[in-house]
């Protein structure tokens, strides 16, 4: 089953709800307020990607990875098949399950497949998320993924390019930090660079498995 939606990138408020998630650093962890749930299509199965009818440009994005070097995202992906996460390593459940989904998927790749395959996780905190906390966490998932830090501001921008809002960290009382990101996987295509696939929260290790082959040979799912 493949469910068409047209997104358009940037516009954030009535044209695309967002799906958002609330995650704290702590004790007293908060789920994120009154975000709405996701609603990209009322028949999407929560466990299938979304084929856009207008797919995203890739965002230009220069950051700092986790070995302290820049990276252009542009650049350094061109015409590799590439997932987009935005999320922080502080987050309790959503980030760590989504990037472990993506990480048993990756495992069963062959190793041609998986040399072809980018997986960029943007930090949403890059005030905690330095390279040297960054990369071990995801080190511990899958020392291939690709981790990148800098200035929120560049970094909110680039989120919002691809339909994703993030917003800054915020401090409760009880001293626990919330940081609310969206929570869309957003799947490039190697031949034209464009993300043509989103996946929600809800998108199981079974989806990406079945899926990242045909991402990978530039099909979609």
């Amino acid at each position: 089953m493949r469910t068409r939606t047209s997104i358009r990138s940037g516009l954030l408020g009535a044209a695309v709800v967002l799906a958002l998630a609330g995650c704290g650093g702590g004790e007293g962890d908060d789920d994120g307020g009154d975000n709405p749930p996701a609603e990209v299509s009322e028949t999407r199965a929560e466990d299938e990607g979304t084929v856009l009818d207008n797919p995203f440009e890739k965002p230009e994005l220069v950051l700092t990875d986790t070995e302290g070097q820049p990276y252009d995202l542009v650049a350094e992906t061109a015409g590799k098949p590439t997932l987009l996460y935005f999320g922080y390593t502080n987050c309790p459940d959503i980030c760590p399950l989504t990037m472990g989904n993506i990480a048993v998927a990756a495992s069963g790749l062959t190793p041609e497949q998986r040399e072809e395959l980018r997986v960029v996780f943007v930090t949403s905190d890059p005030e905690r998320d330095t390279p040297e906390s960054l990369g071990p966490w995801l080190d511990s998932l899958d020392p291939e993924f690709i981790g990148l830090t800098g200035d929120f501001d560049q970094i909110q921008t680039a989120a919002r390019s691809v339909g994703v809002a993030i917003e800054p960290s915020v401090e409760e009382e009880d001293g626990s930090i919330v940081s609310t990101h969206g929570t869309q996987v957003v799947a490039f295509l190697p031949d034209d660079d464009l993300g043509h696939v989103l996946y929600l929260e809800g998108v199981t290790a079974e989806t990406f498995e079945r899926d990242l082959p045909k991402l990978i040979e530039g099909e979609l799912p």
